[in-house]
């Protein structure tokens, strides 16, 4: 199973030795030997697809595509589902699940959190930063969402890259004795007190954030993993979570 794919080459060159994941032996043969211009694909999982014959093919580095079950032919994109009410994308449907898996294992402890004094209807996931303008205008609406009943827990993602602005400020949020209370101040465009050099997880929730599709802030993930990209003013974002009809 030797192809050339120069599509996918930059992000699969990496060999890694993983166990069978699944007792069907096409699915086995493929996560042990999938191989691209000799070298082993990194291969985080393969699942069956409602199309016969070809697998979903998920790499460490985030990447999907489809595949035979020799690897002989390669598909890459979205694979859709004629349904009787339309269209349905089932590689989104996937994605959005992964998103959800991976961000219910953040602990508390690593999120700044806001939420009301009642028990949250609902909770959204907001990738963000302090030098970004639509960041700040979504943080405003911060109060007005607690009030409806939805807890806003945000992770950090510095669109400038580790070395910017933002990526001091959000290390400096993080180390922070209360974090709430400097993202506020960061997004007012306030001093933030403390240094940023205690061990903090904003390096790591960068590179998540674009692991499942972040690439820009601000990024809001609903709870069933769906991905907003850009601000959404607080009752539309109520209506997507189903609370305005209650």
């Amino acid at each position: 199973m030797r192809r050339s794919f120069p599509v996918l080459a930059g992000g699969v060159l990496a060999a890694l030795s993983l166990p069978a994941l699944a007792q069907d032996p096409a699915i086995a043969q493929l996560t042990e030997h999938l191989e691209v211009d000799g070298q082993k694909m990194p291969v985080k999982s393969v699942e069956e697809t409602p199309l016969t014959g070809f697998y979903e093919v998920r790499l460490e580095t985030g990447e999907r595509f489809y595949t035979d079950v020799q690897g002989d032919y390669f598909l890459v994109g979205d694979l859709y589902e004629n349904a009787d009410d339309g269209l349905v994308n089932l590689s989104e449907k996937a994605r959005n699940a992964e998103r959800a898996e991976r961000l219910a294992a953040i602990p508390d402890d690593e999120r700044v959190v806001f939420r009301g004094t009642d028990a949250p209807k609902a909770r959204i996931t907001v990738f963000t930063d302090t030098t970004c303008p639509y960041c700040r205008h979504l943080h405003e609406e911060v109060p007005r969402l607690n009030e409806m009943g939805i807890e806003v827990d945000y992770l950090a993602f510095p669109r400038g890259g580790m070395s910017s602005q933002g990526g001091r400020e959000l290390q400096q949020v993080w180390c922070a004795d209360n974090a709430s209370e400097a993202l506020t101040a960061g997004m007012r465009g306030e001093t933030i007190d403390g240094d940023a050099s205690c061990d903090n997880p904003v390096e790591e929730q960068y590179h998540l954030g674009m692991a499942l599709g972040v690439q820009g802030t601000p990024a809001i993930v609903l709870p069933d993993g769906r991905l907003v990209p850009g601000y959404v003013p607080a009752e539309r974002l109520a209506t997507m979570l189903g609370l305005n009809d209650q």
